[in-house]
């Protein structure tokens, strides 16, 4: 967890860095970096990896809530030039100042943080879940890094709120058959398409020569596949809450796709079978795992922490505290071939991985327009509160659909509830993590305050309470009291490839799938031929833990 705000720590006492030339030297130990110096270091690279922070995790930290403000709001644009950027450079290297650059922004909080403070760890990626099944588990168990990383699963399952309630998600036939919400002939739609859902899945895990006629059969054609899921959906006759649950709370659609404006943003059949495949095969993965989903102790800065110990095990080389002030660049083949650093000394390599939050002036590298002309965004929320949004659930996933808020509600918004079990709050307490993408900052800060206005109260001069009705007990609970919350904006970007590689930025999504994608592609563009954190990369232990979640 981090301790202290980026930026902080010993300014002047630098150590010398020996050897001087790497294959891969990487800024910043987010995510994405913190895999590729494991990938890297697993394939026989010497690996220098190094950050300006006196902690891992860059964007994907875990951090302290007193640190929260400066990390989201810093005094001046952080920056790692340095009077060594300006030292001289040699006949063949030319020093490219290198800044970073504010990602947060719309900062707005409300309410008194409760003390002890520094008993709150604020994740700056939430709500993030892993999948059981996915493949940040498996990487994780591939590299040896599961032994450095301790998981709960999300007990309380998910939630839909559909017209001003809170209802469960039933995610698999057992759950239709018990969830007294649903009338019998809904209860028969959802099982139906349930089970056509799982019959193809089973089939297309068969292999071609196995596959009988019965398997064939079960197989939806690729015609249906490539249409949009909500139109493959209709055939099977779901009411518009059903519909909800499986389009925006099991296969994670983040816009409308009701919408009279069809576009990119409209998710196909295949994509939506494929979470639903996902969703399934994570319920059971691991005997102390309750549902689909789990989260890492401490919080989500444990996992570049323990990738990177990873790396270490292999023979990377870690650097905390160690700003990069430039970078160089071969004037003549116009390809950078290593970092100066803060202390003045120059680090030569083959490939240079930085942060996404380092700029490069455009008139050195180009910009890549379908990043620089139209950035994503994503509003985020964070919220402390003493009463949990289920009963005696600690951790809970609730889904806001698209127009379940406002008619003007284009993406879906997504809300975690965790506990102290997870040891990111005191016993007690409780935080949310919300968020939602949007292309305008203030439509989508005011999507999730209005998710916060509808599942919380403040407290008013006359003590009274607003309610909140939850139908899987048929009572009007009491909303929990907000304590304190905050409300911002992030920017999102993709990695890029070239001389110079940039990593993906912490998107919108509750995974991590499209991170990890985007970073076994960074990977597969620098080493074609090599395998990405092969089995055998993992240190011998004396124990397995490979069917617990813990």
């Amino acid at each position: 967890m981090a301790d202290e705000p980026a930026g902080a720590g010993a300014a002047h006492d630098y150590p010398t860095i020996d050897p001087t030339s790497f294959d891969v030297v990487l800024c910043g130990t987010g995510l994405p970096e913190s895999v590729l110096a494991a990938a890297c270091a697993a394939a026989g690279k010497t690996v220098l990896h190094v950050d300006p922070s006196p902690f891992y995790g860059s964007l994907y930290s875990s951090i302290p809530l007193p640190s929260l403000a400066s990390f989201l709001s810093p005094d001046s644009p952080p920056s790692s030039s340095s009077t060594a950027a300006a030292a001289a450079a040699s006949d063949s290297h030319t020093a490219v100042d290198l800044h970073r650059r504010g990602v947060y922004s719309e900062v707005e909080t409300s309410g008194a943080v409760p003390e002890p403070a520094r008993r709150f760890t604020v994740d700056l990626v939430g709500p993030r879940v892993l999948y059981c099944a996915d493949e940040a588990v498996d990487l994780l168990l591939r590299s040896g890094g599961s032994h450095h990383v301790e998981f709960k699963s999300v007990d309380g399952g998910s939630l839909l709120y559909w017209e001003g309630c809170l209802y469960p998600v039933p995610d698999s036939s057992k759950a239709i058959f018990n969830d007294t919400t649903l009338e019998r002939m809904e209860k028969y739609a959802l099982n139906k398409f349930y089970n056509v859902v799982k019959e193809h899945i089973a089939a297309t895990s068969a292999s071609a020569d196995e596959r009988g006629e019965g398997d064939a059969a079960a197989l939806i054609s690729e015609e249906d596949l490539d249409l949009p899921f909500v139109e493959f959906l209709n055939r099977y006759k779901l009411c518009p809450k059903m519909r909800a649950v499986v389009l925006y709370a099991i296969s994670m659609a983040d816009y409308d796709q009701h919408g009279p404006d069809p576009s990119e943003k409209l998710i196909t059949t295949r994509e939506g079978i494929q979470t639903i495949a996902l969703y399934s095969k994570s319920i059971g993965r691991f005997a102390n795992a309750e549902g689909a989903f789990i989260y890492p102790m401490y919080g989500h800065g444990e996992l570049p922490q323990a990738f990177c110990r990873c790396a270490a095990v292999k023979g990377a080389l870690y650097v905390l505290r160690m700003p990069v002030a430039a970078l160089l660049m071969d004037e003549e083949k116009k390809h950078f071939v290593g970092a100066r650093l803060a202390s003045g000394q120059d680090i030569l390599c083959k490939q240079l991985i930085i942060d996404p939050s380092y700029k490069i002036p455009t008139s050195v590298v180009p910009c890549d327009d379908s990043n620089s002309n139209s950035p994503r965004k994503v509003a985020r929320g964070i919220c402390i509160f003493s009463k949990s949004l289920k009963g005696s659930s600690s951790n809970v996933l609730v889904v806001f659909p698209p127009k379940s808020l406002e008619e003007q509600q284009v993406a879906a918004v997504r809300l975690l509830q965790l506990s102290s079990n997870l040891a990111v709050c005191p016993p007690g307490m409780f935080m949310a993590y919300l968020s939602t993408p949007c292309t305008d900052a203030s439509a989508g800060k005011q999507c999730i305050k209005k998710a916060i206005d509808a599942l919380f109260s403040l407290q008013d001069s006359d003590g009274l309470e607003g309610h909140l009705e939850t139908t899987s007990e048929s009572t009007n609970d009491v909303k929990p009291t907000l304590i304190w919350s905050c409300v911002y904006v992030q920017e999102v970007t993709q990695g890029t490839s070239g001389s110079l590689l940039s990593c993906p930025m912490p998107d919108e999504n509750l995974d991590y799938r499209n991170i990890l994608e985007s970073t076994k592609k960074l990977f597969a563009d620098i080493y074609p031929d090599e395998e990405f954190l092969p089995k055998k990369s993992a240190p011998a232990y004396g124990d397995d833990d490979s069917d617990s979640a813990e």
